[in-house]
């Protein structure tokens, strides 16, 4: 069964992601997702980090990112 994450690989994304009782917005780019327990995404310029798929609550487009400067 192919990863829901996939569909986002490339694309600039909103995670919600659980950090215990405190839930976080993580604002970047969906990189990889190498059908393991975590997907790497860039925050910022060049930090690439790797999140547990489990601690994800959802995925949404970041609509920031498509605003016209």
């Amino acid at each position: 069964m192919e990863s829901a994450f996939k569909t986002w690989i490339g694309h600039p994304v909103i995670l919600q992601v659980a950090l215990g009782d405190i839930k976080v917005p993580l604002r970047g780019r969906l990189l990889k997702d190498d059908g393991g327990e975590t997907v790497r995404m860039r925050i910022g310029e060049g930090w690439d980090v790797d999140i547990y798929k489990a601690m994800i609550l959802a995925v949404e487009e970041d609509a920031m990112v498509l605003l016209p400067a």
